[in-house]
């Protein structure tokens, strides 16, 4: 096995930060577990599925903005281990209800729709929220365990009772990206009455094209796995690097596939990219009307639309390594395989 490459110096972590941020935790998780008293599933949430560059994180932007759901911020991210003391910390200085006389006023409340392999700017911009998952998953060399043993081993119904928890304090549905779990929406879906499964697809020969770019980002490597170690990684990772992306890609959506395909309709929702950018107020619809399915109007306020009426997508050819034909070959030989 290849030996991990460095990351970026722009994506390169903080050691400061990080042992700042690990003290911190730890001493609030005693307040944390008080706030779980308050974790009966009233809310739902919304768990986005999908391969990594799918437009995820711009998919994220847009319903951050809309005002229909809670989501987990760059600022409550800080608080990986301690979410719902994090939540009410946010609440105290975002809030305009806990706004006396405008004492603090200097966080960034605007979305700008603009990131770099998944991060995002400003201290209530949505964070993929990693690290919080990875307290209650217990993945090793691989993001993924079989359903029976992620069932024995993982914390599946401490992870259910944070966000519920979550939810409850914000008082609205939860959104966040799940794409850790793409291969273990069953075991997953166990957790909750109330979930909604959004899978967003991308055109796939687009996709490999943004999953290569964000190597190069990341690693300045071309060759370098990026993204979560799904179960075919051993098989992927010292492949040629198309044949390594297009066979991540593929892997990854057939996974979804199956996994989506044993859950009821009301709880499951797929998304073209490419449509979305056309028209994301028919998915605001869509969305709105899929969370009164499972909590009642009185629980669940709609607010009236007023997001953007569409988005560009970036489905164009950059690539200078491979052709986009190149790239249809490569997907075409993995339609039938996994």
């Amino acid at each position: 096995m290849s030996a991990p490459k460095n990351r970026a110096e722009k994506f390169a972590r903080i050691s400061a930060l990080e042992e700042l941020l690990t003290d911190l935790n730890a001493n609030l998780t005693g307040a944390n577990e008080n706030y779980l008293k308050d974790s009966v599933e009233r809310f739902p949430k919304i768990f986005l599925m999908g391969p990594h560059r799918s437009g995820s994180t711009l998919f994220m932007q847009w319903l951050a903005d809309t005002g229909l759901i809670a989501y987990p911020s760059n600022l409550l991210s800080r608080f990986f281990g301690a979410p719902l003391v994090g939540a009410k910390i946010q609440q105290l200085l975002t809030d305009s209800r806990y706004n006396f006389r405008n004492e603090i006023l200097d966080f960034t409340t605007g979305i700008n729709f603009s990131s770099d392999n998944g991060k995002t700017k400003g201290a209530l911009a949505p964070n993929e929220f990693w690290y919080f998952w990875r307290r209650f998953l217990p993945f090793e060399e691989l993001d993924y365990m079989s359903p029976a043993e992620l069932r024995k081993k993982a914390n599946l119904s401490g992870l259910r009772d944070e966000l519920n928890a979550l939810a409850n304090i914000f008082e609205k549905p939860f959104a966040m990206k799940a794409m850790i779990m793409n291969q273990n929406i069953p075991e997953l879906a166990e957790q909750f009455d109330k979930a909604l499964f959004i899978w967003i697809r991308r055109d796939p020969i687009f996709n490999i094209q943004s999953a290569l770019e964000a190597r190069k980002r990341q690693y300045g490597d071309i060759s370098a796995w990026y993204s979560f170690k799904i179960k075919e990684y051993p098989k992927l990772k010292d492949l040629d690097p198309l044949k390594s992306v297009a066979g991540q890609i593929t892997a990854i959506n057939r996974s979804i596939n199956t996994g989506l395909s044993c859950l009821p309709e009301k709880n499951k929702l797929t998304i073209q990219y490419e449509d979305f950018c056309r028209r994301p107020n028919h998915y605001y619809e869509e969305i709105s009307n899929r969370l009164l399915e499972q909590a009642s109007s009185r629980d669940i306020k709609i607010p009236e639309y007023r997001g953007k009426a569409h988005f560009t997508n970036t489905n164009i050819w950059r690539l200078e390594e491979y052709s986009q034909a190149d790239a249809e070959s490569a997907y075409q030989s993995y339609i039938h395989r996994f």
